[in-house]
């Protein structure tokens, strides 16, 4: 390991130093109880409510994904996926933040998804609880897995270290600090972390743009590709049989540009819909300590979310200016950000911009480790097998299975060649079809049934795989984004059950009206 890389190495030391501190802090006051452990006691700010949804939303495929999309593919498909995404957080802050917030306490003070579900309908059969549950632990196992691979691929291409040794050493530092501190130092790191995603992208964008002899310069390259710089088009890489970009005298080749329409487009910006569904962003909103303070997180989480994706985006387009022979694979193209620092930072700078990945990345694992295991738990051990287990016995089986969804998620994570993008569209659009109709219908609609819920919720889930794995590669109009039809035809579903089946009990539209009217 040279001099500079060895400085690289240890500034992210240092920082990963510092999460593991947060964790301990708080590791006494998050054991106290599961109700402290799961959603911190409702005691969370307007600032640490917004940073922490964004940051654990977000991942790392902010840093390495979206600017790989945009590297490879150009303009089109990034952008209108960035334009999909801060559309929905922004609306979700919005429209659903407070509402949750206070049906959530009405409705049995509910601290986990599965029992707002649950206790919403009155659901004393627990299907509805059983069936959230099952569905996040599926999941959220295979997006933890998308951290794994973000954390393995960050530090071989950094240090030239095996990747899958990395991968698993990643995997038990988040392992680790998550079960030692909970809610409180999830959303607390989590803060902090969001604001160093923020700066690195900001930083690595104008140093970039500079570099690259201004955003005219980066723009006329762009220009030059076909489809590559266009809102409706996009660049068709010319590869070879092992996928790699063919390369003539120095230039990488591309085809002609490909069409990108209102179709296509609609499937893209149908990303946005997946924040409805989302546990480890509805959990912030349960978890804000006053509803009043949601319009000033939602404004915060906008700006924050504005500036990322725009600086995500242009990455990609600058890393083609910068390197356009650099990275010849769509997994290599994920590396446009790591690159790009390292080739331009002193390696202080380069570590600290190394930690924004590493800080994205632990942000979301933590948060889908924790919302997992909660889960399994509270939900199903305590919920459906032993009622009487005490606070002690949920915090031993908590962590019981937050380690088994680790090994789960490295067994998954073990291909090194994983595209980063492509296992977060597929969990993302699973929790988004999952929940995303029937927590709306939940808030908005007095008339759905417990029923319809349960139908809705069966119907989105099966839908995405039945989509992504057997329609979609048909192509056409099943070429879609398998959010947008499964988010649909589970409102289809909930709606028409919940008409066919007798109207809420007194009990369940009163808690509706409170939540409504309060």
């Amino acid at each position: 390991m040279s001099g500079e890389t060895l400085q690289v190495f240890i500034t992210m030391v240092i920082y990963m130093s510092v999460v593991i501190v947060i964790g301990l802090y708080f590791a006494k006051r998050s054991n106290e109880s599961s109700d402290n452990f799961f959603l911190g006691g409702r005691t969370i700010g307007p600032w640490v409510s917004a940073l922490s949804a964004a940051s654990s939303d977000m991942s790392g495929w902010l840093l390495m994904g979206l600017p790989g999309v945009a590297y490879w593919y150009g303009l089109s498909d990034a952008v209108w996926t960035a334009i999909g995404l801060a559309a929905g957080t922004i609306i979700n802050w919005i429209w659903v933040a407070k509402r949750l917030r206070r049906y959530s306490v009405i409705a049995g003070n509910s601290i986990t998804l599965p029992e707002f579900f649950s206790n919403r309908f009155k659901d004393t059969k627990k299907v509805l609880l059983t069936l959230t549950a099952l569905w996040i632990l599926v999941f959220f196992v295979v997006y933890a897995a998308s951290c794994f691979v973000t954390v393995g691929k960050l530090f071989s291409t950094l240090f030239g270290f095996s990747y899958i040794s990395m991968m698993i050493l990643g995997a038990v530092f988040v392992l680790f600090y998550t079960t030692v501190g909970g809610f409180l130092a999830e959303t607390a790191s989590d803060t902090m972390q969001a604001s160093i995603m923020i700066l690195a992208l900001s930083t690595v964008l104008i140093v970039g743009t500079s570099a690259a002899g201004g955003m005219s310069e980066v723009i006329n390259n762009a220009k030059s590709i076909p489809g590559f710089f266009e809102f409706f088009g996009i660049a068709s890489p010319a590869v070879g049989s092992d996928g790699t970009q063919l390369v003539v005298n120095g230039v990488p080749q591309f085809g002609a540009a490909g069409k990108y329409g209102f179709y296509t487009i609609l499937s893209t910006l149908a990303w946005g819909l997946g924040y409805f569904g989302m546990p480890h962003v509805l959990l912030r909103f349960m978890a804000i300590r006053d509803e009043k303070e949601v319009r000033i997180s939602a404004t915060i989480a906008g700006v924050w979310v504005v500036i990322s994706l725009f600086a995500a985006v242009m990455i990609g387009i600058i890393g083609r200016a910068l390197f356009p022979t650099a990275l010849t694979t769509a997994g290599a193209a994920e590396t446009v950000f790591i690159v790009t620092a390292q080739t331009l930072f002193n390696p202080i700078f380069a570590g600290l911009a190394m930690a924004g990945i590493l800080a994205a990345t632990i942000s979301s694992a933590d948060s889908y480790l924790l919302i997992g295991a909660s889960a399994f738990s509270k939900n199903i051990y305590q919920g459906l097998f032993k009622e009487e287990a005490t606070d002690k016995q949920v915090m031993i089986m908590t962590r019981i299975i937050l380690f088994t969804i680790t090994i789960i998620g490295i067994i998954v994570a073990l291909n090194e060649n994983s595209v980063i993008f492509t296992i977060v569209s597929f969990a993302w659009a699973g929790l988004g079809a999952t929940f995303g109709p029937v927590m709306l219908f939940s808030l908005f609609w007095k008339r759905t049934t417990r029923e319809g819920a349960i139908a809705g919720m069966l119907a989105g889930g099966i839908t995405v795989f039945v989509w992504k794995l057997l329609l979609k590669p048909m192509g056409g109009l099943f070429g879609v984004y398998e959010l947008l039809p499964a988010f649909i035809i589970s409102c289809i579903f909930i709606y028409a059950i919940s008409k066919m089946t007798a109207e809420p009990s007194a009990e369940i539209q009163e808690e509706f009206e409170m939540a409504k009217n309060k």
